[in-house]
């Protein structure tokens, strides 16, 4: 059984002390997902620069769900004024991400620290 996916936005001080915008997700990422995640990202309306994706409270993540991550980040790559980092990730999606190249789209860090450290 699936656990919707939950997502809400914060903001964090980077070090550069700038404003970066968190979306943290909660539950599972499958096709079921995709409302709350581009609807999410969608209500930035492009008005931050920086974004970090907070993987922290996700179990599971399927082919599906994987692909509308991508899909987020290929729309912040063609508007060319956000950067995103991902954080938060277990050791198995790390690789997962980093094998269907996630990782050239956004920057993947170990924690939310490292990730604010380099925003």
């Amino acid at each position: 059984m699936q656990v919707p996916t939950k997502v809400s936005e914060r903001t964090a001080a980077g070090a550069s002390g700038g404003s970066v915008t968190i979306l943290s997700f909660a539950g599972d990422i499958s096709s079921a997902s995709k409302d709350a995640i581009l609807g999410a990202y969608h209500g930035l309306n492009g008005a931050v620069s920086k974004v970090l994706l907070d993987f922290t409270g996700v179990d599971y993540i399927n082919s599906s769900g994987i692909a509308i991550i991508i899909q987020m980040l290929l729309e912040a790559g063609k508007a060319g004024t956000q950067s995103i980092g991902i954080f938060g990730l277990s050791s198995h999606f790390q690789k997962v991400f980093t094998m269907v190249g996630i990782n050239k789209y956004a920057a993947l860090h170990k924690d939310e620290a490292a990730a604010l450290a380099a925003a």
